[in-house]
Order: C-alpha cells, then sequence, then structure tokens
C-alpha cells in the first residue's frame, strides 16, 4: 500500500565509521572501484587498486581522519546530520528526510530499504553538491538507480518488480539565490575575521582534466560559480583566484592547483590569505585538513606563517541555507 509521504535523500559520497585504516580500507576499496571515480580498464586499474594502493593508503588517510574527528564522530557525518534534521523539522510530517552515503552507511541501499517498508512510493534524491561531476553527482545517480530498481550490482539482474518514482533535485551551481546565501554567509564570516584577507583562493575539488576533455561539465560550472560569487562579494579582478585541490595519481587535474598556487602566494609576500571551497556545502576531510591543516603546512613550508591562513566555513547548517534547501524540495514536489 502506498504512503502519501514522499520520501527525501540527503545525498552525499560519505564518510569512514571511524578514522582508522581498518575502516578506511572497506570505505576505500568501493569509492576507489567505482569507475565514475577512476575509469581506467579494470584489468590496469584493479591490480593497481588491490596492490599497493589498498595497502598503504588506508593508513595514511587515517591519520588524516584521526585529526578532525571529534567527539562527535566524522565532522561530515554529523553535519550532514544536522542538515537532515533541519530540512525534516522544515517540511513537516508529509516528508520522511534521511541521510544516504553512496559508499558506506547510513548507504543509498538501506534508505531504499526503509523507504519500502514505509509504503514510501515517491523520492526525491538531493545530491549535496552544488555542481555536478561524473565523480559525485553522478555517483550518486548510479548509487540511487542501482538500489531503486532491485540490483545487487550493475548489470546485476533486478530483483524488484516495482520501483519508487524518482525525481533529482538538479545542480544549483549558477542559482542566483543559492549564491545570494552563499555570499551573506562569507560576508558574515569575513566580518569576524581578526585579519581582512590580503586575497581569496577559490577553490574546488579537482578531477582528471581528461573526464573534462570527454563532456563533464564540471569547470564550467565551477568558472560560473565563480563568476557569480565573485559579483555578488564585490571582489575585484586580481584579489581573488580560482584553484583546484586534491589531486589523485600521475595523471594531470584541472589547474591552477591550489597546492602548488598558495605557496608561491606566500612567497609573493600574501600576509593573510582566505581559502573559500563553494564546491562544497559541508566541512568535510578537504576542507578541514586539506585546506586548513595541510594548506598551514605549506604555507609554513614556504617560509610563511601558519597562523596567518584563515578559511572559510561551509554552508553547514545555516538556517537560511536549510530554508533554501526545503524550499528546493517543496518546489519538486508540488
Amino acid at each position: 500500500m502506498s504512503s502519501q509521504k514522499i520520501g527525501v535523500i540527503v545525498a552525499q559520497v560519505g564518510t569512514p565509521e571511524a578514522p582508522t585504516k581498518k575502516a578506511l580500507y572497506p570505505y576505500l576499496k568501493k569509492f576507489l572501484s567505482d569507475d565514475r571515480m577512476i575509469d581506467a580498464p579494470r584489468w590496469v586499474w584493479l591490480p593497481i587498486l588491490h596492490g599497493i594502493i589498498l595497502r598503504t593508503r588506508p593508513a595514511k588517510i587515517a591519520k588524516h581522519y584521526a585529526d578532525i574527528w571529534t567527539r562527535r564522530g566524522s565532522p561530515l557525518l554529523d553535519m550532514s546530520q544536522k542538515q537532515v534534521a533541519g530540512i525534516q523539522k522544515r517540511l513537516g510530517k508529509n516528508f520522511d528526510v534521511v541521510l544516504g552515503f553512496a559508499y558506506v552507511e547510513p548507504s543509498m541501499e538501506s534508505a531504499m530499504e526503509h523507504f519500502e517498508k514505509q509504503g514510501i512510493s515517491r523520492i526525491i534524491v538531493l545530491p549535496m553538491f552544488p555542481q555536478y561531476s561524473t565523480t559525485t553527482t553522478a555517483s550518486i545517480y548510479d548509487e540511487i538507480m542501482l538500489h531503486a530498481l532491485g540490483r545487487k550490482k550493475r548489470g546485476g539482474k533486478p530483483v524488484k518488480k516495482y520501483s519508487p518514482a524518482l525525481s533529482f533535485i538538479p545542480p544549483f551551481y549558477d542559482d542566483k539565490e543559492y549564491i545570494k546565501i552563499l555570499a551573506t554567509n562569507l560576508k558574515k564570516q569575513i566580518a569576524k575575521l581578526k585579519h581582512k584577507p590580503s586575497r581569496i583562493m577559490i577553490s574546488y575539488h579537482g578531477i582528471p582534466k581528461r573526464y573534462a576533455e570527454e563532456g563533464d561539465p564540471y569547470p564550467q560550472q565551477c568558472d560560473e560559480t565563480t563568476k557569480q560569487l565573485v559579483k555578488a562579494m564585490g571582489w575585484k579582478d586580481g584579489y581573488y583566484m580560482q584553484t583546484y585541490q586534491s589531486r589523485f595519481g600521475r595523471a594531470e587535474w584541472l589547474q591552477p592547483y591550489t597546492q602548488v598556487e598558495l605557496p608561491e602566494w606566500v612567497k609573493a609576500g600574501e600576509e593573510y590569505p582566505y581559502i573559500v571551497s563553494p564546491g562544497f556545502t559541508t566541512d568535510c576531510l578537504e576542507t578541514i585538513h586539506e585546506l586548513g591543516m595541510e594548506a598551514e603546512e605549506l604555507i609554513e613550508g614556504a617560509g610563511g606563517n601558519p597562523a596567518s591562513l584563515q578559511r572559510a566555513h561551509c554552508l553547514n547548517d545555516d538556517p537560511v541555507w536549510l530554508d533554501y534547501l526545503a524550499q528546493k524540495i517543496k518546489n519538486i514536489a508540488g
């Protein structure tokens, strides 16, 4: 029997259950086995993955997670749960809002099973990424469709004879209301800083350059977000720079690289660099560790004062941001 309630999945890629090698192993195994992430031929990539990478990388990344872990656990999981609670409160009893990760629990499969038990046959999916990328949004699409259709693996036989009606909230990288909310949030954060930023680095998560050449619209959407954000903030040419972070492997990724440019800024005399990350809506390993702790090490290595680095927090559970998300869901629901 179908329920009148509408299910909502607040979708993220994921975070390990603990900051340990044991917990990182299955997370990285599934993450890096996904051909949305690494689309090299399986016969080439999988021996490398199960060889050197899964033997060494889980322990290394576990140390990074241990650096940012809190008494409430993973920052991404903790904040995502707050976002889910805030959206649920705004939507009310006619909606059932849950969190869904692409690679770990709480998983998309668990979300689908929950809705099925509740008799919910209409589901709205909210990928928490402003810009589309095959490595984020598309991986969420894949995982949702896999379990909505009742498949155990891609290409496998469907085990369900009935699948729910799905709606996906599209990327909102150029949505004027989103840009307005982001700019207002940043202005409030900057107003509280001890030192006015000497220059702004707008850093997005990188992807292999080849992915963009083969049709991923991600860099164009990042460019548009930057263009609109800069206009809303009133930043002049030369005061800001768009960069990309999180390279992996030997292939060329989108440039310029955050980790290359930041030390050059320090050497050039930038006294108070300020990093903004509008490709993320929830603070996580990439924003807290990579753009925080690791960036401070880069500054120190370049002869600067690591304490000079200032970093903007993501929108996280900003009430106006949650209002915006709830309204987008209502608009899709009709």
